[in-house]
């Protein structure tokens, strides 16, 4: 059920981005008169799962869910449609049109998904508000992975400040955001009353960026383990624990915070362990037999106990711009990863996949939250890579345009067709690279 629940979130999440989009295109050709021969979602070489014929375009829906399309008359585009373009050129034809007309028509998909990104953005903000730590709150401090010990953090650390930013805001990702972003090469933390200074190892961007890496969480909250639930007929039953039992220590290790228990329960699969746990005022000893998961079958509570949670709301005119500037902020991140990749600093194929990774970024719990953010997120990755100077891409088509406005000279449709040709074959060779990436990465 969570695959079928990530599956259906993927196909929703994407059919909108791509219908929105080909609106973009569709909308400016019939505003400009020229004729829209086909609308579809998803790609249907051969056969299409439903087609229908409304006045002069043909609405469908492929059976390849991946992208889609719109078939402009007159416009050399993947479909290839050689015989028409062999044809007098005819005033509702894409090739009849301005270069002015024509350039709205392209951008108009852009244009779309940046909005849309914008708008999905602010009306989260608008809807559930924006809810955080302050750093400040942050009362114990923080507590790392592995990956984290690498950068040399320690469990208890509090942040003062990123690369000579102050930590005002507390964010699981901070340390990813401004190393790989905006290359902090040292931070400050409070370790036990002191402030120290540590540098970031070299290359640490390309290890936060490898896919082996990606479900790291590297820094979270820390915060003390407290029992919320006993299951029935369980571990942490029969061994006596009760709600609002606390753990103190595993086989005399202390385990008052979450990550503590976890790791050493860890430590003795199918083995009986030790208990000191507190009882309102009592200390208790106990003996839980665990088995080969270390589970003892009781909830514990959430951070939201310990820690408090500063909530932002905002009114619908305040969601806007604040939405925007989400969006852009989030743009301006990918494109510095971009430059980031030029730069060698992090590796291209550790941050290229296929609707594989597309996947992994949604929760299997459906959450409306989760599920908007991550649309938001693609709509504007969807706008930034379409709008690349890349023949087959609309950027393609506009950087062309943009030299038929400037020089006066259209490029020929022969020449127009060769170099589509070859964007399509590097833009399917990268898809099915990156399909094999992620396939390889799922057998590492």
């Amino acid at each position: 059920m969570d695959i079928v629940s990530i599956v259906f979130q993927v196909i929703l999440s994407l059919s909108i981005l791509v219908v929105l989009h080909e609106f973009g295109h569709y909308l400016p050709a019939k505003w400009f008169k020229t004729r829209v021969e086909k609308f579809y979602l998803f790609f249907n070489p051969y056969f299409s799962l439903f087609k229908k014929q409304i006045g002069e375009t043909e609405w469908g829906i492929g059976w390849v869910p991946f992208g889609g399309y719109v078939k402009i008359a007159g416009m050399i585009d993947e479909s290839m449609d050689k015989e028409q373009l062999e044809q007098p050129v005819q005033p509702w034809e894409f090739r009849a049109k301005p270069a002015w007309q024509r350039l709205i028509i392209m951008v108009g998909g852009v244009v779309v998904n940046f909005i849309l990104g914008f708008l999905i953005f602010a009306g989260l903000l608008y809807f559930y508000g924006e809810t955080y730590y302050k750093n400040s709150d942050l009362k114990y401090g923080i507590m790392v992975d592995s990956l984290g010990m690498e950068l040399g953090l320690e469990d208890g650390d509090k942040l003062v400040s990123i690369g000579g930013k102050p930590v005002d805001r507390f964010s699981r990702g901070i340390f990813t955001e401004e190393i790989v972003f905006n290359n902090a090469s040292s931070f400050e933390v409070n370790r036990k009353g002191s402030e120290i200074t540590l540098q970031v190892p070299a290359n640490f961007a390309q290890k936060l960026t490898a896919p082996s890496n990606k479900n790291k969480g590297l820094i979270l909250e820390r915060y003390p383990q407290q029992i919320a639930k006993v299951n029935d007929k369980s571990i942490a039953e029969k061994a006596g624990l009760k709600k609002d039992d606390k753990i103190l220590s595993v086989n005399g290790r202390p385990t008052i915070f979450i990550n503590q228990l976890s790791t050493e329960l860890k430590k003795h699969k199918n083995e009986e362990v030790k208990l000191v746990v507190l009882r309102a005022k009592d200390t208790l000893q106990m003996v839980a037999a665990l088995d080969s998961n270390a589970a003892i079958g009781a909830a514990l509570y959430s951070q939201d106990k310990f820690l408090t949670i500063s909530r932002e709301k905002y009114s619908f005119a305040q969601a806007i711009p604040a939405g925007v500037d989400k969006g852009i902020s989030f743009l301006t991140n990918q494109i510095k990863a971009f430059g980031q990749m030029f730069k060698g600093n992090i590796k291209a194929k550790d941050s290229l996949g296929s609707v594989l990774s597309i996947a992994t970024l949604f929760d299997a719990s459906w959450s409306w939250e989760r599920f908007w953010t991550i649309t938001a997120m693609l709509s504007i990755i969807l706008a930034f890579f379409n709008i690349l100077p890349i023949p087959a891409l609309d950027g393609g088509y506009v950087l062309f345009l943009l030299w038929e406005i400037v020089t006066g000279k259209k490029p020929s449709d022969r020449f127009m067709e060769i170099v589509t040709t070859a964007g399509f074959v590097v833009l399917i060779t990268l898809m099915i690279f990156a399909l094999g990436l992620d396939i390889n990465r799922l057998f590492q």
